[in-house]
């Protein structure tokens, strides 16, 4: 839904470094209380970083808030991440966007585990994030900003980098389950294991709902019947690393979701909800192999990958007057990646990450078979002086078949100020995102004689940062604020007066992002975080839709006994501009809202654990879309139980 529209590590290592254990372990000393280590970070620079050495902006949400906080979707996992807003089509299942920093929802580039999630089977090349499940999501990092230098198209944005679980230690096992509002019914189940030479993980898991509440009732006509969403997905994913010996390694990862989504369309004109539902049916394939060679004990470790996706969705769409369902009208988009990264240790602190990189993006629909290819080789420098100065500088030339070369840089300097310890940071970067297959190809509407360009330009922005973090009381209280602006410029839109796409959009968005976060004891912590965004159209001279000036949120832990556990989260969504339901009316004022959520989760033995939370405390009746109601009032709760370890 878009309107206005890689130093890794030491030996073999390498190839199943576990990020959250670096993060969160600690050695212990006899005398002193165990020492936390900085949080590790990878998206912003490629390589496991502290990140009180990293210049840009990143959020990381790890495994362990997911579960204190139970979010089972991956867009309530990200909620709460300041400058992200986040557009669902109707709670679990429906379609959904991420806005950052103001730019386009499909200015944010997803990897999982290092396979681009972007389908190239939609118009704009989004990537719709109400379909994935968190189970075995091991972190979450948003790296906000523009980051082509180092990760090429579809980053004017942002970088959203998910990675999953690693099997670690001795064979264990879990299984949870769970019920509650809106006829949910959701279980999971998981295994794995390792150690330094072989490491293993599977997951599956079942995500149920049959009546969620998605249409307001204000737009239904009197005796018009309504009708909640249903949503079922199964997900399934593995990975396996195996050391063949000191210098060579190998990992596998795979996942495949498949599920579908009744829901209510419109018909008639003007449009109303249908009194029938639509069916859509999806089924997305995620795999990728690496080879990861490390002749130098460390200093010079190569990783050659090869990945590949698929992601197919079906649509059948009711019939308003008898409810039958139509024809399915299907897209499918397959990528295909081969791609190579050296990570050479020129000097301590001082590394060189160097890539290249080919792919193929296939689109298939009723009408069109398309295909387009990219080339590219990227540089990056990272350095550390004193442990005081850190620098990241990168540099990446794409080569497109279609529109031929395209270079994009950034850098991001910081410094730690001796004495105060504040930490002080920028960044300045470029951007561009490739047209799209459909945008450059396809006769999508050949009733109205509209088709694609294929002499469009690509998408372009410059955008900087400049910001502080600074700890204080023995670091535990910490606050920090980021400025930032993106100017972008040759925005592709729909140019009505030639039937077909042209570059004619100009866009400017800037704000600023705060913080601050207090451990008032080591059993109970509060974090606060806070967005401002001014995203305009340069030529309307209006304010871009569904970009709301304000979002706050804060979050409440509280572990009173080893066993229980409590969190309350706090969101806060501004007013924004948006068009109503079928956007017959195309620019509107948008309510905000103020959501509240609680969790609960008591280890009732080492084993088991039981859970429960509220979502919506308030039962807050609110649209995100206009048009499209959140979910109310919900409680759910379910046990968890583990095996071996």
């Amino acid at each position: 839904m878009n309107v206005f529209l890689p130093a890794a590590g030491r030996g073999r290592l390498i190839a199943s470094v576990s990020f959250a254990a670096l993060a969160c372990s600690a050695p212990a000393f006899a005398q002193d209380a165990p020492v936390a280590l900085d949080e590790i970070v990878v998206s912003a620079t490629g390589t496991p970083t502290p990140a009180r050495e990293v210049a840009s902006s990143v959020t990381v949400v790890t495994a362990k808030d997911i579960e204190q906080q139970q979010r089972r979707t991956l867009p309530q996992a990200l909620a709460a991440v300041p400058g992200l807003n986040i557009v669902q089509t109707g709670g679990p299942g429906g379609q959904t966007s991420v806005f950052m920093r103001g730019t386009n929802s499909n200015h944010v580039k997803v990897l999982i585990d290092g396979i681009e999630a972007n389908d190239p089977s939609t118009p704009n090349r989004s990537f719709d994030f109400g379909s994935m499940l968190t189970d075995d999501i091991e972190r979450i990092e948003v790296l906000r900003g523009p980051q082509s230098g180092l990760y090429g198209a579809n980053a004017l944005g942002g970088v959203i980098s998910i990675t999953t679980k690693r099997g670690d230690g001795p064979p264990k096992a879990t299984a949870r389950i769970e019920g509650g509002s809106h006829g949910t019914f959701n279980q999971s189940a998981g295994f794995g294991g390792g150690d330094d030479r072989f490491n293993y993980a599977f997951n599956v898991a079942h995500f149920r709902t049959d009546a969620i509440e998605v249409t307001p009732p204000n737009l239904v006509p009197p005796g018009r019947r309504i009708n909640p969403n249903a949503f079922d997905n199964y997900s399934y994913s593995g990975r396996i690393g195996v050391a063949l010996g000191d210098t060579l390694s190998l990992n596998w990862i795979g996942r495949y979701q498949d599920g579908q989504l009744r829901y209510t369309g419109d018909t008639g004109f003007p449009s109303r909800p249908s009194p029938y539902r639509s069916l859509q049916n999806y089924a997305q394939a995620f795999t990728r192999g690496e080879v990861i060679w490390d002749p130098l004990g460390g200093r010079f470790v190569n990783t050659f990958g090869v990945s590949y996706t698929h992601q197919d969705r079906a649509t059948r769409t009711a019939d308003g007057a008898t409810g039958l369902l139509g024809l399915p009208n299907e897209n499918l988009g397959e990528r295909t990646k081969l791609d190579w990264r050296g990570n050479l240790e020129i000097a301590k602190g001082h590394n060189l990450l160097m890539g290249l990189q080919y792919e193929r993006e296939r689109l298939d629909t009723e009408s069109l078979i398309a295909s387009n290819g990219n080339k590219a080789a990227y540089l990056e420098y990272q350095g550390n002086l004193q442990d005081r100065y850190f620098l990241a500088a990168n540099i990446r030339h794409d080569h497109d078949d279609s529109y031929g070369g395209h270079t994009t840089w950034r850098i991001a300097p910081a410094v730690i100020v001796p004495g105060t310890e504040t930490k002080l940071k920028a960044s300045y970067g470029t951007g561009f995102k490739a047209p799209t297959l459909s945008e450059l190809f396809i006769d999508y509407r050949p009733g109205y004689n509209f088709h694609g360009n294929p002499n469009l330009k690509p998408e372009e922005s410059r955008g900087w940062d400049i910001g502080f973090e600074q700890p204080l009381f023995d670091r535990r209280l910490q606050l920090g604020a980021t400025w930032f602006q993106n100017d972008i410029e040759n925005l592709i839109v729909t140019n009505a007066t030639r039937d077909s796409y042209a570059n004619i959009g100009k866009a400017k968005t800037k704000g600023v992002e705060a913080f601050a976060a207090l451990e008032v004891s080591p059993q109970f912590r509060v974090r606060a975080d806070y967005t401002f965004t001014l995203a305009k159209d340069e030529i309307a001279r209006q304010e871009l839709l569904r970009r709301p000036r304000h979002k706050a949120s804060a979050t409440a832990t509280w572990t009173p006994t080893d066993r229980l556990t409590l969190s309350a989260t706090l969101l806060y969504v501004g007013p924004w501009v948006d068009g109503n339901r079928d956007f017959s009316v195309a620019r509107m004022r948008a309510k905000g809202a103020t959501l509240v959520n609680l969790a609960a989760k008591y280890k009732a033995t080492d084993k088991v654990t039981v859970f429960g939370r509220v979502d919506n405390l308030f039962d807050k009746r609110w649209e995100n879309p206009v048009g499209f109601l959140v979910p109310g009032f919900s409680a759910f709760g379910g046990i968890k139980v583990a095996f071996g370890g």
